[in-house]
């Protein structure tokens, strides 16, 4: 009964983030903050008290986080990661130390003690992995110059959750420098053979699994050891003692590098999606709006704190690190929040009494408002950056793109590439055209490379796919699947996310040609038209042979003929 229970409310949370979050979209909001809001009204202190297993979604809702970086490292292998550069991988770092000391100097003032300052700093020194990727992921801004920082200030961050974990324990326990140096230590040898034995794991074998199963045959196989690789991977790193994040990326890197990543990506899609927004709803359970509300002023001041304060720190490591001022102010835009992690950190600075109940309270509720604030201010970074540097009278250098670690984006796409598909590409040998393919057969992918084409292994129809090899900037794609379905369900959402893009469709019969047409294909080439055309030409030539066979018969008819006269 108590498995039903939990069920019970996980149901119950889901229906309300989608009441709260339609609602929300309906008026040109963003969901989350409808999620926020539903978690924080059914669930938690000062609710409406209807769900009462609080703690236990919390930490199933954890899991989509996990998937979150998950679905982030596959898009990232090492190299990509490199490419990120040596300077926002610092700017992270600076980002978390300085973050603490000023937020605790900021502090200080107001607390009881020292120690309940530098755990107000480490809790406001992380940003939200989940909320910051999700909107940026949505709005394809990963791979743009504040993406990039972005990413790399999150991945320092969630690195650092572990020490200052370790950190917000020793405040309560304190310690010699030894046993400190023996706690570090261990976590870091820790980590390291975590890395070892997911590279072993992965590279060795969850790769080879992937290439012995025939994606096109065994797709429902495939969807379950995608969704294990994920969660696998990040409970490992739990049991290790790393953080879960962490582990769910570096596995993901380690497979980004392989032909399935994309598929893998789009198989947890669904998965992810749905635990995110049990986070999001347990995120809100963690306040109470009663609180909340007898407290305004002093939420909304804290508030305003953090995020101005966040934003300033960030810029400021950025310009001293030679970024441009709008690119800079845009990257402490997208992180001047406190992340989900800073939940765990209170919570363990709660139970041991390094903070207070009343500060406890404050920094929760400041959280939660600065989680509200940021589907707001993310898709807005860009412009509000331009604004400052315009104000602060700093040059603005207009984005030119970067390819590092990135595949050149296609002219030409090419799904399926079975002999059609390789018929199709022929014309594009030798021809400065980049054309990518897209196929569930290692085959086809196999010949697909071997004529220089970029070949991603995945299913077309799957939106996450189409999206990871760039179709929205497609000059033209064609669809050769011979399945009407199937080609039928890929020209909707090529059609939905390149509405310019000039289609080419194969029809197996002429009387899908018209449904074809219909639903956006610039030219419809039908198997039985051209079969029939082939026919056609096949029959004349066997009648002009036929001709100048009988020609020639008469011919040497003709020659006795005149030799008697």
């Amino acid at each position: 009964m108590e498995t039903w229970g939990l069920l019970f409310d996980i149901v119950l949370l889901l229906g309300g983030c989608i009441v709260v979050g339609g609602l929300f979209a309906r008026f040109g909001q963003s969901p989350m903050v409808g999620y926020l809001l539903a978690g924080m009204l059914m669930g938690g202190p000062g609710s409406l008290h209807i769900i009462h297993a609080e703690h236990a979604i919390e930490q199933i809702s954890e899991l989509g986080v996990a998937l979150l970086l998950f679905s982030l490292g596959l898009e990232f292998s090492f190299q990509r990661l490199r490419s990120l550069g040596a300077r926002a991988l610092l700017a992270g770092a600076l980002q978390v130390i300085l973050t603490t000391l000023f937020a605790a100097a900021v502090a200080m003032p107001f607390t009881s003690s020292p120690k309940e300052a530098i755990a107000i700093g480490a809790m406001v020194s992380l940003s939200s992995t989940a909320c910051v990727l999700r909107v940026m992921m949505e709005r394809a801004e990963v791979e743009t110059p504040h993406g990039r920082n972005t990413l790399a200030v999150l991945l320092v961050q969630d690195v650092a959750v572990v020490p200052l974990a370790i950190l917000m324990t020793l405040l309560s326990q304190g310690g010699t420098t030894t046993e400190v140096a023996w706690d570090v230590g261990r976590i870091l040898l820790t980590a390291a053979g975590l890395i070892v034995g997911l590279y072993i794991g992965l590279n060795q074998i969850a790769v080879r699994v992937f290439g012995t199963l025939t994606l096109e045959r065994n797709r429902e196989l495939t969807m379950v050891l995608a969704i294990v690789v994920g969660l696998g991977s990040a409970c490992l790193a739990a049991k290790a003692g790393v953080s879960p994040s962490l582990g769910a990326f570096i596995a993901g890197m380690f497979l980004g590098s392989s032909q399935f990543a994309s598929q893998i990506r789009a198989d947890v899609s669904s998965l992810r999606t749905v635990l995110l927004t049990l986070f999001f709803g347990a995120a809100g359970m963690m306040g109470d709006p009663i609180w909340f509300a007898q407290n305004l002023p002093l939420v909304l001041g804290v508030t305003l704190l953090i995020v101005v304060g966040k934003m300033g720190i960030i810029w400021g490591i950025l310009r001293n690190l030679g970024q441009p001022a709008h690119v800079a102010a845009a990257t402490g835009i997208c992180l001047a929040q406190i992340g989900e992690f800073a939940f765990v950190l209170g919570s363990i600075g709660q139970q041991n009494g390094v903070l207070s109940e009343e500060t406890y309270e404050l920094m929760v509720s400041a959280t939660i408002a600065t989680l509200f604030l940021s589907p707001y201010l993310v898709p807005q970074a860009v412009n509000l950056g331009i604004r400052l540097a315009r104000l602060t009278g700093s040059p603005i250098h207009p984005h030119k793109g970067d390819s590092n670690g990135e595949a050149e984006r296609p002219d030409v796409l090419i799904i399926g590439f079975g002999p059609s598909g390789q018929m199709a590409a022929e014309p594009f040998l030798g021809r400065p055209e980049i054309v990518h393919v897209v196929d569930l057969s290692q085959r086809c992918l196999t010949r697909a490379m071997e004529m220089g084409f970029e070949a991603h292994r995945g299913d077309a129809a799957q939106a996450e796919i189409l999206e990871h090899v760039h179709v929205a900037t497609t000059k033209a794609v064609v669809i050769t699947i011979p399945d009407h379905d199937g080609s039928f369900r890929i020209l909707n959402e090529v059609r939905r996310l390149a509405p310019h893009a000039h289609i080419i469709v194969r029809s197996r019969h002429h009387r899908y040609t018209l449904e074809y047409e219909s639903a956006g294909a610039s030219v419809v080439v039908g198997d039985e038209e051209e079969v029939g055309a082939a026919l056609g030409k096949e029959t004349t030539k066997w009648l002009s042979s036929l001709s100048r066979e009988g020609d020639a018969d008469g011919h040497e008819r003709e020659e006795p003929e005149l030799a008697n006269a």
